[in-house]
């Protein structure tokens, strides 16, 4: 894509999604990937797949609270893409805010993870689009800091970034079954690798991943969904 069509396609998404801010005033809220910051302990591609399943397990966490907007994965996958930011699995504050800004968000959530023979940090920082600086980095709770404990994790930095975004607390209900649901890390593993390789265009195995997260967790809504995606019509 020559950087003229880039432009254009860059200044339309600009319009698009600065009119369904003006239609939506809830805080815009977009994902990126995550980096790996240095693992050990499991196949180098399990690892690769956390940098998409990370952002789109905390998507998900997030979009349980109805006073926020989330953008959609696909969109700042395409973005990061057609600019070729990010191409080295970094990105700092100014790229976020610039992504963000296309996408119409009022924040960013960049991080990173680190997994050193099952013991799993996850830091997440937020990025103020408007001012292009991280207003906080927020971590999982010291109690969770276990593999096996992803799940709890990710709902750990989805609620400190709902917090320190300004967001109100989960209507209670919701809130009562997000804490009773419990997604198995194997599951989450599964999901993230079927993410990686439609991302890389690869739909048949990607459902094939997608069908081994559901079958280690038959009420993974996540990933029925995303088998309805790469399955054929």
């Amino acid at each position: 894509m020559t950087r003229q069509v880039w432009l254009t396609l860059a200044t339309a998404l600009t319009t698009l999604a600065s009119s369904a801010a003006a239609q939506d005033t809830r805080p815009g809220i977009a994902v990126l990937p995550f980096e790996n910051g240095g693992s050990y302990g499991q196949d180098k591609e399990n690892f690769e797949a956390l940098q998409k399943g990370i952002p789109a397990m905390l998507l998900s966490e997030l979009s349980k609270n109805p006073a926020a907007r989330l953008v959609d994965r696909s969109q700042t996958q395409e973005i990061l893409k057609e600019q070729d930011l990010g191409k080295d699995g970094r990105v700092d504050a100014n790229t976020a805010a610039k992504v963000g800004k296309i996408v119409g968000a009022r924040y960013v959530i960049m991080g990173s993870f680190i997994d050193f023979y099952g013991k799993f940090r996850v830091d997440a920082r937020i990025v103020n689009v408007e001012t292009s600086e991280i207003m906080k980095v927020v971590t999982n709770d010291p109690s969770l800091q276990k593999r096996e404990d992803l799940f709890k994790i990710i709902q750990s930095v989805s609620d400190k970034i709902m917090a320190d975004t300004k967001l109100p607390p989960l209507p209670t209900d919701v809130a009562k079954a997000a804490k009773s649901r419990v997604v198995p890390t194997e599951a989450l593993t599964y999901y993230s690798r079927a993410l990686l390789y439609q991302d890389r265009g690869d739909n048949a195995k990607a459902a094939e991943y997608y069908k081994r997260a559901i079958s280690v967790f038959p009420d993974y809504a996540e990933a029925q969904e995303g088998l309805k995606k790469v399955s054929p019509a």
